[in-house]
């Protein structure tokens, strides 16, 4: 196995433990950026025709509505991904 770590020391078991615990905390926090980046780019272009300095309700409503339709799908790619991996790991 390669060493991690500077000055080439190896690391411990606990220590890429952690690693992989920041690794895994920084794509939680990356994915759930681009969730709200991409959500909110798809639902203004949908939902707000002319930009103002308010919303009126019918804008409100559909940003409401394409916001929970956008998490929604993202759940269900995220778990069917999710389960997908699970499986495949169970299979080696």
């Amino acid at each position: 196995m390669e060493s991690l770590g500077g000055a080439g020391g190896r690391m411990s078991s606990s220590q890429r433990e952690e690693l992989m615990d920041q690794v895994k905390q920084q794509i939680v926090i990356a994915n759930t950026q681009e969730l709200l980046t991409k959500m909110g780019e798809k639902c203004f272009t949908k939902c707000i025709s002319k930009p103002g300095s308010s919303l009126d309700s019918s804008e409100q409503k559909c940003l409401a509505m394409c916001m929970d339709r956008y998490m929604d799908s993202w759940n269900l790619v995220s778990r069917t991904y999710t389960n997908r991996l699970q499986r495949e790991k169970n299979f080696r």
